[in-house]
């Protein structure tokens, strides 16, 4: 296939004044693929609740603030237009679909490396912070580390799948339930939370409870939850946790999957929790880091209780998640804007109205 026509310049959204609401859609220099690298035509990109705390500066975790002049994003696919020296040896080729993920590229010889824990690489790079994201039309990546896109599955779809859903996909193999055995997840109508539930009910067949605020029960419920709690409803930590006890026969869930990123809901997820239950961190709050609340060692050692945690998941996982959105196990809740709208959309995100995931046309 011959290389398609590559302007000199494309369009990207770009954070102009980082720490405050503010997304630029300007022209950029396209990029030229170095060694080993590839250079893609995005035609999509999902947004993320990650991109709205990089713009805004509000992960005190990360290393310094972000720029002004960065362009976001996460979550992107296209197809390659052009290979750098070397890449055509890790089979890739012009006109094929490949996704950009949460981490653009990894060392692949660190010790989480080694182990497969592409997630806390010592040397990652973050699309949309460290390197130039996917809200823009052309982008470059190395080609050991973008993911193929199965031919059934549509670009507008896979997109999310490029981090909501290697994340949960990646959190539920560490809950260490059963198939039949009880999960919550928190944050069950968010874009995380909705593609977690699917994934819960209809690939690991575990029984789930969501709980999110009440406007968003119904795309839970859709989602594959066999009961919704109303966040709202509970005005004391313990009473939602006695809920979820009462939902599952007096034992509590074998798995809280906390998908939102908010601290109180790690507090309550520890009281959700069955003997030997596993409490899986996903969300990532902002401002200042606390503690998880009700987490005590007492407690933890009393109930057999484990703390885990995921960042995203390792190519195989990219990998297997898309092959099962290719095959119609998840498939994600999803509106569809043009680059010129995130602003709008980073507004509704931050008031908490959102539900579900909103893909950028980049065309």
């Amino acid at each position: 296939m011959s290389s398609p026509q590559i302007p000199k310049q494309h369009k990207a959204c770009v954070y102009d004044n980082p720490g405050t609401l503010s997304v630029k859609v300007q022209q950029v220099d396209t990029p030229a693929p170095g060694p080993g690298e590839v250079l893609v035509n995005l035609t999509h990109s999902g947004v993320c609740h990650s991109d709205f705390g990089i713009m805004m500066n509000s992960w005190r975790g990360l290393p310094y603030p972000t720029q002004p002049g960065q362009v976001g994003g996460h979550e992107g696919v296209g197809s390659i237009v052009a290979l750098g020296p070397g890449a055509e040896r890790y089979n890739l080729s012009v006109g094929q679909r490949v996704g950009i993920k949460w981490l653009s590229e990894i060392c692949n010889n660190c010790g989480p490396c080694l182990e497969g824990m592409d997630g806390v690489c010592s040397n990652a790079k973050i699309s949309g912070y460290y390197t130039p994201g996917t809200y823009q039309q052309y982008v470059v990546g190395p080609a050991d580390y973008v993911t193929p896109i199965p031919d059934a599955l549509s670009s507008e779809d896979a997109a999310p799948m490029l981090c909501a859903g290697v994340t949960t996909y990646a959190a539920l193999r560490k809950s260490n339930a059963r198939a039949g055995q009880w999960v919550v997840i928190s944050g069950a109508g968010g874009g995380l939370g909705h593609i977690a539930c699917q994934l819960a009910k209809n690939g690991f067949g575990y029984r789930v409870i969501g709980v999110d605020a009440g406007e968003k029960k119904d795309l839970a419920m859709r989602s594959g939850c066999d009961h919704f709690l109303n966040i709202f409803d509970y005005k004391e930590d313990a009473a939602i946790g006695d809920a979820v006890k009462q939902l599952t026969g007096g034992n509590g869930a074998k798995a809280v999957i906390v998908c939102t990123a908010n601290n109180r809901a790690y507090a309550q997820g520890m009281l959700m929790l069955s003997f030997g239950g596993h409490l899986v961190c996903v969300g990532m709050p902002e401002g200042d880091s606390v503690p998880i609340a009700n987490s005590h060692p007492q407690y933890l050692v009393g109930h057999g209780l484990t703390i885990t945690s995921t960042a995203v998941g390792n190519r195989q996982e990219a990998i297997e998640t898309l092959e099962w959105a290719a095959r119609g196990v998840v498939h994600t809740s999803f509106v569809t804007k043009k680059m010129e709208d995130l602003q709008d959309v980073f507004k509704e995100m931050e008031q908490g109205k959102l539900q579900g995931r909103v893909v950028l046309d980049l065309s």
